[in-house]
């Protein structure tokens, strides 16, 4: 009877223990714990569930199955290289570079197998149709507008796939040896042809300065005739005034004291000299002695 007592009790302790097992085994699989940079996709019976984000999720055991673990880190395509012709016909080789990131892996999971063989081979197929609607400088000088263009035409065509195209570049445009060699004796021609322009333009502002400076002094010429035309015009004014004022003898009384003034200066002379005047000025020295003298 012991033993059958003993018996009884272990396989009621090994139901427990089964009973525990299974129920440590439910937990574990109901509950899913998802880190903060994945997603995980849940089926249910083969088809798609739900997806979990990142934090504790609860599932139904054994019915429920994580089956995708997706990483919505920010991803980057290794740096591919596509060949273009421009609307201009030259050949260029385009290295370019995409970055993005997974925002509904159950898109991404269902429609798209090989995610970065498929946006290469899209970014591939959009870098040849827009470099095609432009000439060689403009993929040159437009570098930023050609790869916002890139970027949206990206993003439209994988938006089907839950991807967001985060961001595009184009590391490098290269040209074959032969168009370089052009396009550096055009840079040539265009520097040299620079260069004269710079020195025509030099000469022609050379002579305008010269010709703004003979001007100049043609100018201060003229304003000094004038400066001096206006002063003799008032002196001859002042003259005309005064006579019309005094009568002739204010003039003469004028001419008469600049006249012995003269005299007097000469006979202050050094040495001896001797002066000759004609008759007709002891006259005319005889009125102004007597002016003078009136004056007086």
């Amino acid at each position: 009877m012991n033993e059958d007592l003993i018996l009884d009790l272990l396989s009621g302790n090994l139901l427990y223990l089964l009973g525990a097992v299974l129920l440590v085994i439910i937990v574990l699989k109901g509950i899913k714990i998802v880190p903060q940079s994945e997603k995980y996709v849940v089926e249910r019976f083969g088809r798609l569930h739900s997806v979990l984000g990142p934090g504790i999720n609860f599932i139904v055991p054994f019915l429920d199955v994580a089956r995708h673990k997706i990483s919505i880190l920010e991803r980057q395509l290794p740096n591919a290289t596509q060949d273009a012709i421009t609307k201009d016909n030259v050949l260029v080789q385009i290295d370019t570079s995409v970055f993005y990131r997974i925002l509904e892996p159950e898109k991404t999971v269902y429609r798209i197998r090989d995610v970065d063989g498929a946006i290469a081979t899209t970014v591939a197929g959009i870098v040849r149709a827009e470099i095609g609607k432009m000439d060689l400088d403009e993929v040159q000088s437009n570098r930023a507008q050609l790869i916002s263009r890139i970027q949206e035409s990206v993003e439209s065509a994988v938006d089907d796939w839950g991807i967001e195209v985060t961001r595009a570049e184009i590391l490098d445009v290269n040209l074959d040896q032969a168009t370089r060699d052009a396009m550096l004796q055009q840079l040539n021609a265009e520097r040299a042809r620079r260069a004269e322009v710079t020195k025509a333009e030099g000469q022609k502002r050379a002579v305008e300065l010269q010709a703004d400076a003979e001007l100049y002094a043609a100018e201060q010429t003229a304003k000094a005739r004038r400066i001096q035309a206006e002063a003799e015009a008032y002196a001859t004014e002042v003259v005309a005034k005064a006579i019309a004022e005094n009568g002739l003898e204010a003039a003469q009384y004028q001419v008469a004291l600049k006249q012995v003034e003269s005299l007097t200066a000469l006979g202050k002379g050094e040495g001896k000299q001797t002066i000759v005047v004609p008759a007709h000025a002891l006259e005319a020295f005889g009125n102004a002695f007597s002016l003078l003298k009136g004056g007086r």
